[in-house]
């Protein structure tokens, strides 16, 4: 099986930036892609960016471009959100999302993480 775990969420003023990191662990053949949604209280998820692991190559919701960058260590199995100039509408539970295959002989599935909070106020 795969984990995703998350961490690096916590209180922030407005202004200031905050990386978080999603790690994978478990039985990982292939990593597809890995990416990061968020939902705030009351709204729907919606997609905030992602990576491919082969390349790197980097997608971007609207939320996201200018002030964040996505980013992957392959050694470690873990992406990274650095967020800066927050702004108190960034206040979510952000998640990780990982298209992984964890074995030769399977395709690969959908996998999420538990979220970490991340809260924008002065």
């Amino acid at each position: 099986q795969v984990q995703l775990v998350e961490s690096g969420g916590g209180l922030v003023q407005p202004g200031e930036s905050l990386r978080v990191s999603c790690a994978a662990s478990g039985s990982i053949f292939d990593i597809v892609f890995m990416g990061w949604y968020r939902q705030a209280p009351g709204r729907e998820r919606e997609f905030v960016a992602s990576t491919t692991w082969s390349d790197g190559s980097t997608y971007y919701g609207d939320v996201a471009k200018g002030r964040f960058t996505v980013s992957r260590d392959n050694a470690k199995n873990t992406m990274y959100l650095q967020m800066n100039t927050l702004k108190p509408e960034d206040t979510a539970v952000y998640y990780c999302n990982a298209n992984i295959a964890s074995h030769i002989a399977s395709g690969p599935r959908d996998y999420w993480g538990q979220g970490t909070q991340v809260v924008v106020s002065s």
